[in-house]
This record gives structure tokens, C-alpha cells and sequence, in this order.
């Protein structure tokens, strides 16, 4: 018997990091949102490793950060351990990582949630969607409880069809310890997508007690801590290390000893795995002239004696999980509290989703997260964060947020998913981003928050915030514009006593600037009205004045990249009507339905003549 529930403008099937951020930003745009979730004691709670950010994963929270999302404020508050990457190299690869507290970083996100307007949460296992006529209409959970919305965002991470594997041992479950969802995986096939099949693993955790942290290389925290949200004046939680060791022959050839158990190796698992997060057997198999790899041991929280051994991601089976770890330095007394594990799971291919992640197949329906083929509790915000607001612009009958590649990280991430898809899962990098130079982790608020404020989902004090730095970097770029040195004797003995080279023709300070080593401190002592910029603001001018040249001539290639994207393509258009398409190409402009000529064109296999082709047709035709 079915219970009828209320009416909702949102519904978010899952509470994992997409739906937390999903939920969020519905809710915080005015929309009325149901949050549901199998287990209320697993909000955002980190299945995997206890961290956020990392190489291009950083950008992303930033951004999510930048525009109103939580996980930056989250982290910030629950961080044990900060790290800035890449600090040797250019400000557009550095990106920011922090281990968390695990435990910490779930309650404080369920609380967030609890205490956010136009929100409810409730606890329940969605087996079906409603649908009438192409158009979702609500869920009906394995209760019998049926909720009408207007909207569905579907965040189901790994539960969809998920199976473990230990060994050559498997059942059904979405993580260790959580039910796996299996009527929604039927009910998605019988509505007509097109499911594939993923794979991502864990790795076991460690008894700390049973640990010899002495023969362990201690990494401590940045200090001070760089705060990942713009909001965050300082971190003031603790901070505690982690350390490195190495596998070595022994443990490399223990592993070799356990593959004719391994899932992987048996072809027990039929997923395709995380090529750039690969599982320890798999770094054995196909990098055997290593002789050892990197090991990360780090703390799941400051209230356990957990620790996570970051690059053993295993299913081999547990007694060989013992012996593997037994056999590295510093480890061979170890317990393991938990097996390592692989799960499986069925994805959607994200060719079938449209920029604002709402499905082609159904209308009003949207996916975010793992279950569009991504790995990552920072790819699974962003998508969240996405598909909320866009889910709740749809409410208010107003036109949709897309963030181009030209804009953010998450317009990135989101263009490569419904335009190329996946046939692994899809991981952030910097190098995934052309325009990498000017979408920087420092300048998200700068790229973002006004857009944000625009649509109500980032609030007035933020937007302030930016308002405000905006001006302070516009009027220190004027001062340094405004003041000029002439090489009179005065102005050479100043510079000399500050070890900079003399000058032979009057320049601004601007000039000055540009040189490497210069920064704006220095130039306080020129002109002390420097002394009153702020941390944040100079650094902000220093980048914008040093690399200008390069900036602009990103920003000339950003502008001849927009006027393709700005030739719009009808979503009824025909291609086996175009001339000069070959079959292949319209295949995958029919399967792919791009609604620009500049997403046609980063489709694989779309050829310039292609896009020719598609112009001239356009043209006769009179649509563009």
C-alpha cells in the first residue's frame, strides 16, 4: 500500500557530496527540497580516503566554494592536515589538498543540512521514479512512500547495482556497511538508458597503535594553513602529520602470490577501473620495473586510531592484504580495523545529459555525480552544486547556468562528460583545462561569486566580499600605473639599497612590478601607501601584473573559441539532412545532440569539414 507524502519543488536521491551540494543549492534558491538517503548516518560521509582537493581537484572545491557551495567551509573546519601542491610551479597548477577528520566532516555537513531553510531530510531507499509522459514527477521509495516534485536530481554514487569484492568473495552493497540500490538500476533500464558499468576500490584501514611511526617519514601541514573557502579567515582546528613508507620486493611479490585470487585478475570484476588511481595489484602487474611505491600513511581523525594507507587500494583477499602490509617498513606488526575492497556499479553514460546535467530521455530528471561516470568527492560537489541550481532555475521557469570551458574547472569537467563521455572513470586534472593560466584556484571568487549572486544561490555578504576585493584591485593596479620613477640620483640610491637593478628611463612601479623578483612589499618602500594592500589583493595584483602578456593572449584565443560557441544548434536539427556528413558524424552528433557548433566540434571523431559542413547547412537553411 502507498503512502502519498507531500509535494516538492526538488528531490535529491542521495546524500553523498553531490547531493549534499545539490540540496544545498536548491534550497538556498527558494526551491522546497526532499533530501533522501539510505542511511542518515552516512551523510557526506568519505567511503575513501578522509581528504578533499588535490591536482585540479583543489579548482573545483574553490570553485564549488566561490559559488555558495559548502564543501570549502566544510574542510576548513574539520582539516587535520593542509597542503599547498605544486608550489615550485606556476600559480595555474598549484592546487590545494587537506586531509580531514572523517568523522567530523559527516556531522558537520549532516548539521549544515539540518539547519538550512526550505530543506528536509529523511531517510528512505528510492525504488522507482514516477513518470508521466517523458516528464519525472516524483519517487516512490522501498516503504511505499511516494513524494511528488518537480524536479529529480539523481546523486547515487555506488550504490547503483553495487557489488563488493574481497578476494574472490562478493555481495551486494553500495559501500561497506550501506545497502546496495537495486530497483532504481531496473527502473532506469525500463525507462531506456543505457547503463554501463564502473569499477573503484578502497584501501584497507590500519590500527595506528600497531603502527611504528619511527621508521616513517613524517610530512607535517603547511603552517599557516591555506583555507580552501574565501570565507575562511584563518584555520584554528589541530594538526597532526602523516607520513610516507614504501612497498618494496617482498610486498611486490606477496601481491604477485595472491593474483590468481585477486577479483581483477580472475575477471570476477567486468568494471573498467580508475586508470590514474590504480588498485596495488595493478600497479605490480603493469609497472614491474618499479621496485617499490609510495605509500601515504594518513589519519582518518583526531578521536581514532585509524589510519589510511594512501596507494594500497587492493581486493586481493584479507590474508593477503595481511601479508602485503606486514611486509612494508614500519608496518609489520599492523592489525588491520578494515579490508581494503573493490566495488562495482552501474553509471549513466554522461553523453546522454545535456550542459545542465538533466537527462536528453527525460525531462526534468538530472544526474550528478558517480553515477555520470566521475571518481571523487570533489567532481561529485561540483555536479551537485550544478545540478541543484539548475534544477531549481527550472522551478522558477528561468534559464538555465552553464558554466563554459572558458569560465571554470566545472565547466571543464562538465563539457568533457556530456561531450566525450567516459569509458573510465573520469578524474580532474589541470591539464584538462586549456585556459588553465586564468581559471587559477586564487581567482574562483573573482570568476564566479557575481555569477552566483546573480541567480540567488550565493548570498549578499559574499557577494560584498568580492565587490570589495574587486575594487582594492583595481585601485593598487591604479596607484602602481600612476606612480613614476625618473633615474634621478635619489630614486638610483633607493634602489640600490633595496639590491634592484638601476633604471635608465622614467618607468611606473607597474614596470618595476613585472620583473620576477620584485613584489609588492618591496615597492611599499617606495611608495608606502603600498603597506595598506592586503595579503590577498597584492597577490592578486602581482599575478595580474607579471603575467598580463600571457593573460591576454588567452583571453584573444577564449574569445575566437566563444564565437563558435555562441553559433547555437537547434536541438530538432536532422544531420542525415546535412551534406557532407559522413555516417560516422552523424551518428555522434544525433547521439550526442551538442547545442553549439563549439561543443560539436570537441566531439571525438568531428572533423573541421564536419563543422564546415554544418556552417554552410545552417546558413542555407537560415539559422544562424
Amino acid at each position: 500500500m502507498q503512502v502519498d507524502m507531500d509535494a516538492f519543488d526538488v528531490i535529491v536521491i542521495g546524500a553523498g557530496h553531490a547531493g549534499c551540494e545539490a540540496a544545498l543549492a536548491s534550497s538556498r534558491m527558494g526551491a522546497k527540497t526532499l533530501l533522501l538517503t539510505i542511511n542518515l548516518d552516512h551523510i557526506a560521509f568519505m567511503s575513501c580516503n578522509p581528504a578533499v582537493g588535490g591536482l585540479g581537484k583543489g579548482h573545483l572545491v574553490k570553485e564549488i566554494d566561490a559559488l555558495g557551495g559548502e564543501m570549502g567551509k566544510n574542510i576548513d573546519a574539520t582539516g587535520i592536515q593542509f597542503k599547498v601542491l605544486n608550489t615550485k610551479k606556476g600559480p595555474a597548477v598549484r592546487s590545494s589538498r587537506a586531509q580531514a577528520d572523517k568523522m567530523k566532516y559527516a556531522l558537520r555537513m549532516k548539521k549544515r543540512l539540518e539547519e538550512q531553510d526550505n530543506l528536509r531530510i529523511r531517510q528512505g531507499t528510492v525504488e522507482k521514479l514516477l513518470v508521466d509522459r517523458g516528464e519525472v514527477e516524483g519517487v516512490v521509495t522501498t516503504w511505499g512512500e511516494r513524494f511528488l516534485s518537480k524536479t529529480v536530481i539523481m546523486t547515487t554514487g555506488t550504490f547503483l547495482g553495487g557489488l563488493i569484492h574481497v578476494g574472490l568473495e562478493h555481495f551486494q552493497a553500495g559501500r561497506m556497511g550501506d545497502l546496495a540500490s537495486l530497483g532504481l538500476s531496473t527502473c532506469l533500464k525500463d525507462l531506456g538508458f543505457d547503463l554501463g558499468r564502473l569499477k573503484t576500490g578502497t584501501c584497507p584501514r590500519l590500527d595506528g597503535r600497531t603502527i611504528d611511526f619511527s621508521k616513517l617519514e613524517p610530512q607535517v601541514s603547511d603552517n599557516p594553513p591555506q583555507p580552501f573557502s574565501f570565507m575562511t579567515e584563518s584555520i584554528s582546528g589541530r594538526l597532526v602529520p602523516c607520513y610516507i613508507t614504501y612497498t618494496n620486493e617482498a610486498t611486490h611479490e606477496i601481491i604477485r602470490s595472491g593474483l590468481e585470487r585477486s577479483p581483477l585478475y580472475t575477471g570476477k570484476i567486468k568494471g573498467t577501473g580508475v586508470r590514474y588511481c590504480p588498485s596495488i595489484e595493478d600497479k605490480i602487474v603493469r609497472f614491474r620495473e618499479r621496485s617499490r611505491h609510495r605509500i601515504f600513511i594518513e589519519p582518518e581523525g583526531t578521536d581514532t586510531y585509524e589510519y589510511y594507507p594512501n596507494g594500497l587500494a587492493t581486493s586481493l583477499p584479507l590474508d593477503v592484504q595481511i601479508g602485503m602490509l606486514r611486509s612494508i617498513n614500519g608496518l609489520e606488526n599492523v592489525e588491520i580495523t578494515r579490508p581494503g575492497y573493490a566495488i562495482e556499479y552501474d553509471f549513466v553514460y554522461p553523453t546522454e545529459l545535456y550542459p545542465t546535467l538533466e537527462t536528453k530521455k527525460m525531462k526534468n530528471l538530472y544526474f550528478a555525480g558517480q553515477v555520470n561516470g566521475t571518481t571523487g568527492y570533489e567532481e561529485a560537489g561540483a555536479q551537485g552544486l550544478m545540478a541543484g541550481i539548475n534544477a531549481a532555475l527550472r522551478v522558477r521557469g528561468e534559464e538555465p547556468f552553464v558554466l563554459g570551458r572558458d569560465e571554470a574547472y566545472v565547466g571543464v569537467m562538465i563539457d568533457d562528460l556530456v561531450t566525450k563521455g567516459v569509458d573510465e572513470p573520469y578524474r580532474m586534472f589541470t591539464s584538462r583545462a586549456e585556459h588553465r593560466l586564468y581559471l587559477r584556484e586564487d581567482n574562483a571568487d573573482l570568476r564566479l561569486t557575481e555569477k552566483g549572486y546573480s541567480i540567488g544561490v550565493v548570498d549578499i555578504n559574499r557577494y560584498s566580499r568580492v565587490v570589495e576585493k574587486k575594487r582594492g584591485i583595481g585601485e593598487t593596479l591604479g596607484m602602481l600605473r600612476s606612480v613614476r620613477l625618473r633615474p634621478t640620483k635619489m630614486t638610483q640610491e633607493m634602489l640600490k639599497s633595496m639590491g634592484l637593478e638601476l633604471i635608465r628611463n622614467p618607468v611606473t612601479l607597474e614596470d618595476l612590478l613585472k620583473k620576477p623578483e620584485i613584489t609588492i612589499k618591496m615597492l611599499a618602500r617606495i611608495d608606502n601607501r603600498l603597506e595598506e594592500v592586503n595579503e590577498d589583493i597584492a597577490y592578486q595584483v602581482e599575478l595580474n601584473v607579471k603575467y598580463h602578456g600571457y593573460t591576454e593572449r588567452q583571453q584573444d584565443m577564449i574569445e575566437r573559441t566563444k564565437k563558435l560557441e555562441g553559433k547555437k544548434i537547434p536541438l530538432s536539427t536532422k544531420y542525415d539532412e546535412v551534406s557532407g556528413l559522413s555516417r560516422e558524424v552523424i551518428e555522434k552528433l544525433t547521439r550526442v545532440k551538442p547545442i553549439s557548433l563549439g561543443q560539436a566540434s570537441r566531439i571525438p571523431g568531428v572533423t573541421p569539414a564536419s563543422i564546415t559542413a554544418l556552417l554552410v547547412h545552417f546558413k542555407k537553411t537560415g539559422t544562424l
